[in-house]
């Protein structure tokens, strides 16, 4: 069977509106949830993304 490897798909959801960017992480390097700064075009600006599940 195939190892896992260390990069995962991972769903970042805006706070301001219900747009979705989708992105990679490093599993062993960044554990915690992602905040990134991206640009919103519901809103028109750049505003915080979390990562949800």
């Amino acid at each position: 069977m195939a190892k896992k490897g260390n990069r995962v798909l991972v769903k970042l959801r805006s706070t301001e509106s219900g747009h979705i960017y989708y992105t990679q992480k490093n599993r062993r390097n960044d554990t915690q949830r992602l905040e990134l700064r991206r640009y919103d075009p519901l809103v028109r600006r750049h505003v915080i993304y979390r990562e949800t599940k």
